[in-house]
């Protein structure tokens, strides 16, 4: 059974930094492609950011401007988003989600979602 458990959400101020944490367990971590996405209140769902795991291959969403960070660590089996000069428009709930595309960057590209962390920026 996959699962996916976000957390290292909370309230920043803008100029802030923070770094989101994805424990991912029961998949063969291979054969999927680990991605981040966010839902801001009264907004659709949108993609942020995606990493192969098999060789750190990632896809950036232009959205985010070069501030965001994916990396994963094999040993832990965890998969981190740093996020940098956070900006109110950041505030969002932030979900991590598994795929087995090779470098997906639409939702139903993916298969596997965990229960979000909210990210809250204040001005």
């Amino acid at each position: 059974q996959v699962q996916l458990v976000e957390s290292g959400g909370g309230l920043v101020q803008a100029g802030d930094s923070l770094r989101l944490s994805c424990a991912a367990s029961g998949v063969t971590f291979t054969k999927y492609s680990l991605g981040w996405f966010r839902q801001a209140p009264g907004k659709e769902r949108e993609f942020v950011v995606s990493i192969r795991w098999s060789d750190g291959s990632t896809v950036y969403a232009d959205s985010m401007d070069g501030r965001v960070t994916i990396s994963r660590d094999n040993a832990k089996n965890t998969v981190y988003l740093q996020m940098n000069s956070l900006k109110p428009e950041d505030t969002a709930v932030y979900y991590c989600a598994a795929s087995t595309y090779s470098s997906p960057y639409v939702e139903k590209q993916y298969d596997y979602w965990g229960q979000g962390t909210q990210v809250t920026v204040s001005s």
